[in-house]
């Protein structure tokens, strides 16, 4: 794997490890009527973004390079930015969320893109089944913003 494509995966997952946080911190402080049904999916968000963390840096560590591990190094190679803890209602969190995901769909693309031009098919295979979830999940992200 090429320099710039590790660069590229860590990157990717600095920003998982940035939403997985951030998607935690939408659970605790969601707000309003449409509390319970908001809360309870995005806590089905973020045990997805757990799974798509592992399976990325195992990935980086299967190709020989090092994945990122502290918050220090996510903070400090993410491109995703934290939220500070304050009460949000349902609209300001969905469209957050979305903004996010949206973003990390965009890198997926990215590297999915990269990894076919080495000719590294076990990127490419991950990066479309991400892309796969993610057009899924913004789907239901759109539908419940109407």
């Amino acid at each position: 794997m090429k320099k710039e494509l590790s660069t590229s995966l860590n990157t990717y997952l600095a920003d998982l490890g940035v939403l997985y946080i951030k998607l935690h911190n939408l659970h605790w402080n969601l707000v309003g009527l449409d509390f319970k049904q908001v809360h309870e999916y995005l806590e089905t968000l973020y045990d997805g973004v757990s799974d798509v963390l592992d399976e990325v840096a195992e990935l980086l560590k299967m190709q020989g390079a090092q994945p990122l591990a502290s918050l220090k190094d996510y903070l400090a190679a993410a491109s995703l930015q934290e939220l500070p803890s304050a009460e949000l209602h349902s609209g300001e969190v969905l469209s957050i969320v979305h903004g996010d995901l949206a973003a990390l769909r965009d890198q997926a693309q990215q590297i999915r893109t990269a990894a076919a031009a080495e000719d590294n098919y076990a990127v490419v295979s991950m990066m479309e089944s991400h892309l796969a979830q993610y057009n899924k999940t913004l789907w239901f992200v759109e539908a419940m913003q109407k």
